[in-house]
């Protein structure tokens, strides 16, 4: 079988809240509030929706993560998806994001590290950018169960900086597993 390379393969990052983030050469997670110079950076929550119910919520989505063959599987839809597009700060190969437990703590590059706190809620703001879109990123189970596919967030637990190729380590959190849920 062999080993696969699972790595960074974009990062891109916004200072405005908007939909879509500009691909950079790299970017500096600080440790406790995400992405320097991202709208959604801080100890609190950032996403608009979330700061409306209660904007004193600790930000449990500081980096978003997505797959990059979630781009491979929308491009076959017919879409056309390109890193920073979903908003997401870090693109990957390699690794089925989607399938980790809460708390798994990804080791990226020479110093960064993140936690895994739960699945992106996708939002009809995704329709904007592309129609169809939503539907293309939701999908079911084999028990009927949705599954939301647009990548996952987490938070910052040692900063450093983070570019294209930069490998990644995944270190799996104690038993019993915890199923990511939306956050």
């Amino acid at each position: 079988m062999g080993d696969k390379r699972i790595y960074v393969t974009a990062v891109s990052s916004s200072g405005v809240h908007g939909f879509s983030k500009q691909t950079k050469d790299h970017i500096q997670l600080l440790r406790g509030l995400g992405v320097e110079g991202d709208a959604h950076m801080g100890v609190t929550v950032k996403h608009r929706s979330r700061v409306a119910v209660d904007p004193t919520q600790p930000n449990l989505r500081q980096v978003h993560i997505i797959h990059e063959e979630l781009f491979d599987e929308l491009t076959e839809k017919g879409f056309s998806v390109a890193p920073g597009d979903m908003g997401e700060n870090i693109a990957t190969r390699g690794i089925d994001v989607l399938s980790l437990p809460q708390g798994t703590r990804l080791h990226i590059g020479a110093e960064a590290i993140v936690e895994v706190t739960g699945l992106r809620n996708p939002c009809k703001q995704i329709d904007n950018f592309q129609k169809g879109l939503l539907h293309a990123v939701l999908g079911k189970d084999a028990d009927g169960g949705l599954v939301r596919k647009a990548g996952i967030m987490s938070i910052v637990v040692q900063g450093g900086r983070v570019q294209r190729d930069d490998a990644i380590r995944v270190e799996l959190p104690p038993l019993p597993h915890i199923k990511l849920e939306r956050v």
